[in-house]
């Protein structure tokens, strides 16, 4: 089965930002960001766009199915 990962942590270091920044900038709360970023969590698909949006990057490049 594919789960959703993500590569949070890597462009979050590349900006340097906190994960509370990047929360605030999306409008979800910190515990939000760890979840999904603990693969913990599958954000929606608005949710999803508007972090990749907040780094410049297509979806797939912070979103991707591993097997």
């Amino acid at each position: 089965m594919e789960k959703l990962k993500n590569r949070l942590r890597v462009l979050r270091a590349e900006k340097d930002i906190s994960q509370e920044v990047l929360a605030k900038a999306v409008g979800v709360s910190r515990q939000t960001v760890v979840a999904i970023e603990g693969d913990d969590y599958s954000p929606s698909v608005a949710l999803a766009l508007k972090i990749a949006a907040y780094f410049g990057k297509p979806m797939e490049e912070v979103f991707y199915l591993e097997k």
